[in-house]
């Protein structure tokens, strides 16, 4: 299998209805160079339109009504049948069930959803005619994340309709639909693909590492570090790496407590941890940040952990008296 087959991200898709959406990402996932493929189809419908179109595309399809069960009874069925499919990633396409706050939890930035309006404006229902009341110019689709807060995840992308002063819900509903089959393919391709952006993780490590206390960034190996105390006498706590020395990995080097930690954790975690060719031999291990399903929290954990290991001793016990307050 080529390569940039193997590195696609796998989705799939929840519709309720025709799929349209569906339809439109399942298509885009067909075009050279994709960033994602489409590995179920499932609904909470069995006769939903989009399953037939996507068994006669040859994706694998899942349908379990909702009727007459539990919300977490009709969840669980979903989410067994997402994760044995092999899905990094949940899309929402018409899928008319509330999920449970459990469930979107589980998937915390890796679940995402269209909503027909220009976010934040028209969080809910009944947009179309609510846009047109106001009297605004445009109205449009938002791509988001979901959170357990309605309508409230972070927009990832946007696309804007303009309104016709003759128009009705019905009406402008048909040119937004039109418009959401062009973004949201493409909002999910960007959103996917930046968790193996170097530029994307390197900014989320730097956020990461430059808030915590008296740090600075340093070039070194060709690569970003960064530090510690003054710019003089500072001591590097971690370094970004894009697959340098032949890792094949964009990564966190950090430091550990040992040579047995970094063997435990790379034999133990390979998925997650290998022994830099460079840094290794002093203990350092890499954090493989490109990668499905990264915890971004334990990121900063690690790189708070690298930080108090070279800290001055005057902030180490500053940072932990703020901890323990």
């Amino acid at each position: 299998m080529p390569e940039a087959t193997r590195s696609r991200a796998k989705v799939a898709i929840f519709i309720s209805g025709a799929g349209t959406n569906m339809a439109a990402m399942l298509y885009a996932s067909r075009l050279p160079g994709a960033r994602y493929e489409v590995v179920l189809v499932a609904s909470n419908n069995p006769e939903a339109e989009g399953l037939a179109l996507a068994r006669l595309e040859g994706v694998a399809t899942f349908a379990h009504s909702h009727k007459g069960i539990s919300r977490a009874v009709q969840d669980e069925a979903m989410e067994t049948a997402a994760r044995e499919a092999g899905a990094d990633y949940i899309v929402l396409a018409g899928y008319m069930r509330i999920l449970s706050e459990e469930f979107v939890t589980r998937w915390e930035g890796r679940m995402l959803n269209i909503h027909p309006s220009l976010l934040p404006k028209y969080k809910g229902l009944d947009t179309y005619a609510r846009a047109i009341e106001a009297g605004d110019s445009h109205a449009g689709a938002s791509v988001h994340l979901v959170t357990n807060e309605l309508d409230s995840g972070e927009v990832l992308a946007q696309a804007q309709v303009r309104i016709d002063p003759q128009d009705t819900p019905a009406s402008l509903a048909e040119r937004v639909r039109l418009a959401e089959h062009q973004l949201y393919p493409r909002a999910l391709a960007d959103y996917v693909s930046r968790g193996r952006d170097p530029a994307h993780l390197l900014a989320r490590v730097r956020a990461l590492a430059l808030a915590l206390p008296e740090t600075h960034e340093r070039e070194s190996h060709g690569a970003p570090g960064f530090r510690v105390g003054s710019e003089k006498s500072g001591r590097f706590f971690a370094h970004f790496t894009d697959r340098h020395h032949g890792s094949g990995h964009v990564a966190l080097l950090v430091r550990t407590s040992g040579m047995d930690e970094l063997l435990n954790l790379v034999e133990s975690q390979p998925e997650s941890y290998f022994k830099p060719a460079y840094y290794g031999a002093s203990g350092w291990v890499g954090v493989i940040l490109d990668r499905p399903g990264l915890d971004w929290a334990h990121v900063g954990e690690w790189l708070e952990r690298s930080w108090r290991s070279v800290a001055p001793t005057r902030l180490a016990k500053l940072r932990l008296a703020v901890d323990a307050v």
